[in-house]
Parts: structure tokens; sequence; C-alpha cells
């Protein structure tokens, strides 16, 4: 009412509030008003500022170690409901779900990864070590290279690596995840790793979808004025 009493006298349209459906969280109005779904919220401050971190630190260092952040954030959101404060009883912390021991690796060397933005930064930078040290000059195209990634940073490269060669020998294609190297996972080592790379690329294909859809919409009414 206050904001809308100073527009009033600025000479400028009111605020429609909408209310939200009850289920949705917070968390995933922010998503969605994050990639353009819908233009903006109103939530409490400390969550916001929270929020704006979180989304900043994914872009910058997706685009310090070559990734698509919106990738970055469908990974995020699988490993932890871009949760900082999540614990797994492995020991996983944080947002991108990793281990201290991992993070502490020379060839990451990320510090306290309690906190949010290490967390992140060291996610995305272990990310870059798997794609770089087995997947880059493996003969397959720049999707499958990011999927097996995916399933390394789950389930290990030793693991994807041997997949890889039983799927060979089984009359599969070793350079390619969905259909199947995925069927060799799903035999070996069960449903997680399957589940967790498919979950990852369905986020994915939604969040450029949204991105797509409703961005160039608005830029070019922007423009149009």
């Amino acid at each position: 009412m206050q904001l809308n009493t100073g527009l009033k006298k600025s000479g400028k349209s009111p605020v429609k509030i909408v209310t939200s459906d009850e289920y949705l969280e917070d968390e995933d109005l922010l998503e969605m008003m994050n990639v353009g779904l819908i233009p903006m919220i109103v939530i409490d401050s400390h969550k916001a500022e929270f929020w704006a971190q979180i989304f900043k630190d994914f872009k910058r260092y997706s685009q310090k170690y070559n990734f698509d952040w919106l990738m970055i954030a469908a990974q995020a959101y699988q490993e932890s409901g871009i949760d900082q404060s999540k614990r797994s009883p492995s020991g996983a912390v944080g947002v991108m779900q990793l281990l201290p021991s991992t993070a502490a690796d020379p060839n990451v060397n990320i510090r306290n990864i309690h906190v949010m933005e290490n967390n992140i930064h060291a996610g995305v930078k272990y990310l870059r070590f798997l794609y770089s040290r087995y997947f880059k000059d493996e003969p397959m195209d720049a999707l499958d290279k990011m999927l097996f990634t995916l399933a390394s940073y789950n389930a290990g490269p030793g693991k994807v690596i041997k997949l890889r060669q039983m799927a060979k020998q089984s009359g599969f294609n070793p350079n390619v995840w969905f259909r199947n190297v995925e069927i060799i996972a799903a035999r070996q080592i069960g449903a997680e790793t399957v589940q967790y790379v498919s979950n990852i690329y369905k986020y994915y294909i939604a969040y450029r979808f949204i991105v797509k859809e409703f961005r160039p919409k608005k830029e070019k009414k922007i423009k149009a004025n």
C-alpha cells in the first residue's frame, strides 16, 4: 500500500500483487524469476539477498570454467535443492554436495566449502577437472561429454570408465550416454546415477526453454517501447 501510494503520487501505475500457489516455496519462485518466467516476487529481504548471491556465484564460476550456468544450476538443484545447509550421510556438504576431501584435493584445492561461494566454486572446478581429464578429448559430442562428466561427479570417474568399456563389449556405443552407457549403468550400479543424469538434463532443458521463450519476448517489448 505504501509503495502504490508513492507510485500514484509519481503518476505511475500501481503494483498489482498476485498471491502464489500455496505449494510453491520461495525458492521455487526465485528460480522461476531468475530464468524470466515471472518478472518479480516479494519475499523476505534476507532470503532475496541469499538467493541473489547464489545465482551470481553460479554465473561467475560457470563462466570461469566454461560451462553453461543453467546446466550447473540444474546440477545443483539435483544435488541439494540448492540448499547450502544440506549434509549427506557420507559427509558431502552444501549446494554442490561435495566432500571436503575432494575439495581439498590438489586438482580442486578450494578450502572451507561450508561457505556457499567456496562450495559452488569447488563443485564447478571439480566438474571442470573431470571434464578436462577424462572426456574433453574423447570422440563424443559436447552434450555427451557433459553427461559423462555429470555421471562421474555422481559415481566417480573410475566407474564411468569401466561402464564405457562394458558398453562397448555389449554392443552399445561407449560414447553416448542416453540409451547406451546408461543401460549398462543401470545394470551394474543401479538406478541412482542414471536418474541423476536424467534429472539434471530434464531440469536443464526446462531452464533453457523458459529462458528462450520468455526472455526474448521481454527484451523485444522493452526495445519496442
